[in-house]
């Protein structure tokens, strides 16, 4: 690679390259979870949904297809607004019951993945034909660019992704959501609940590996945007729950002794056994939803699970 070609992708993803020198320069190495999902990741994430271990989508589809379209009806929000949409799958339901009580629908997905969400968009204009589809490509973690929007809006953040952030981090999450919301506007939560730490461990550790391969995706990102040379195959899939924190933890660990070598960031030497952080998932209850919502500038306003209470939807308005 020549020197000109690594100055030129270090200014274009200048942004990515600080945010990967940070996170490996720490302690405890880490890289953020945004990472995974080129369209590889995207895709391999829509596989790990679909698997019998990871419980959290079909429990949260099956809330949706009954507690959230109702939600809909009582609310008709003319434009449905999705954080990290992916391919939008559970997010039909609620679009279905939208188009039943407003004429015109609206909707804005929101993703890092560019491609993806072209993808998803085109399959919704087939699916629902009256309704406007604007894809936003965006990072979550920054203010929300939206476009002129038709009101009463809902803001709808599943798949209880609120957990891959801290507390610090998803309140302050929930304040960007809080200052473009107005006051008919209302915000869907997913929050996967606390429960057996053996169940929420066979989510991330599936038998067939995908959650694995997703993973170690990341590095794949890493090697191919900002040309770094990680070996893939060196590195392993470990997921555990710390029990204190109440959230799994998800890391590559280094199989050997290693030096990796990231154009404009530097380098970087890994001890055997030595682990990469690349999510957290927070699990919730009733309280502490509560008080981050409190934290956002939100206040609870409905809360439905499942009858085992293994997940949540969560219905926020603007706090008074």
């Amino acid at each position: 690679m020549t020197e000109l070609a690594i100055s030129h992708r270090a200014v274009e993803n200048g942004p990515m390259l600080a945010e990967v020198r940070a996170g490996l320069s720490r302690a405890q190495k880490e890289l953020p979870p945004k990472y995974f999902y080129d369209q590889r990741g995207s895709e391999l994430f829509d596989e790990i949904t679909r698997l019998p271990e990871y419980y959290p989508t079909r429990t949260e589809r099956a809330l949706l297809a009954t507690r959230g379209r109702e939600i809909v009806r009582e609310l008709a929000p003319v434009s449905i607004v999705e954080l990290g949409a992916g391919n939008a799958d559970k997010t039909r339901l609620l679009l279905a019951a939208q188009s039943e009580v407003v004429a015109h629908p609206a909707y804005v997905p929101i993703d890092v993945s560019a491609r993806f969400l072209a993808t998803s968009a085109e399959r919704l204009r087939e699916e629902f034909p009256t309704l406007r589809v604007v894809p936003v490509v965006g990072d979550i973690e920054d203010e929300l660019h939206l476009p002129l929007l038709r009101r009463p809006v809902m803001f709808a953040f599943l798949g209880s992704t609120i957990g891959n952030f801290d507390h610090p981090e998803a309140a302050a999450l929930l304040r960007r959501v809080r200052r473009v919301m107005l006051g008919g506007d209302r915000l869907l939560l997913g929050a996967d609940l606390r429960k057996d730490p053996r169940v929420i461990e066979a989510a991330y550790n599936d038998a067939l590996g995908v959650t694995a391969e997703f993973n170690r995706n990341m590095l794949r990102v890493l090697n191919r945007e900002l040309g770094a040379n990680f070996d893939v195959e060196m590195f392993a899939h470990r997921a555990f729950y710390d029990r204190e924190l109440g959230r799994i933890e998800m890391h590559l660990v280094s199989d050997t002794v290693q030096r990796v070598r990231i154009p404009g960031a530097g380098t970087f030497d890994f001890a055997r056994g030595e682990t990469v952080r690349t999510e957290i998932s927070c699990k919730y209850d009733r309280a502490t939803i509560q008080r981050l919502l409190q934290a956002g500038g939100l206040a609870l306003e409905r809360w439905d699970t499942d009858a085992a209470s293994t997940y949540a939807l969560v219905l926020a308005r603007i706090a008074s």
